[in-house]
């Protein structure tokens, strides 16, 4: 016989955080925590089965985004985008990632632009490739609509504002 978990049963990681009003949010913040460090995960493991073990997810993420529309970009329009506000992680991320032969700098006037090099824009088909193959074909895909997904991801990119505004509250502190 099954025995039912009782409804006010919490699943969060910081129980000191949910105690009383708001505790869903720390369950919600214990979900993103699970989240992204599975994510995390499938993009190194992914990246690896694309033939390059070394990157870690920053610079996986870096790649992607200087990929992306195969546009130029400046080290600041890669922060803005990615919402990172520690320029100089994602310095050294370039750095690792113009040393792999993976991106390329031109220096134009005082700003630097990046954009992929021709491995690098293969090595991110590949890893689109593996990534259909073990996520999307697989699985048979996250079992929701592509319009439940659209909403999650408005809601994650509202809840990031609200997060983004309580940080600079907490630095006025």
């Amino acid at each position: 016989m099954e025995k039912s978990q009782p409804e006010n049963r919490r699943i969060v990681s910081s129980r000191h955080l949910a105690e009383g009003e708001g505790w869903e949010l720390s369950e919600f913040e214990f979900g993103l925590i699970i989240a992204y460090n599975a994510f995390s995960r499938w993009m190194t493991r992914c990246m690896a089965a694309a033939g390059q073990g070394e990157l870690n997810p920053l610079d996986i993420l870096i790649l992607h985004n200087t990929n992306h529309r195969n546009r130029d970009k400046r080290l600041s329009d890669i922060c803005f985008l990615l919402n990172i506000e520690d320029t100089h992680t994602v310095n050294y991320a370039l750095r690792k990632l113009s040393k792999a032969g993976l991106i390329v700098s031109e220096k134009r006037g005082k700003e630097v632009f990046y954009r992929t090099s021709d491995a690098g824009s293969e090595l991110c088909q590949s890893y689109r490739d593996v990534r259909r193959q073990c996520l999307l074909d697989a699985s048979g895909g996250t079992g929701l609509s592509g319009e439940e997904l659209r909403e999650i991801a408005r809601i994650l990119r509202g809840l990031s504002g609200q997060y983004d505004q309580a940080s600079r509250a907490a630095a006025s502190l």
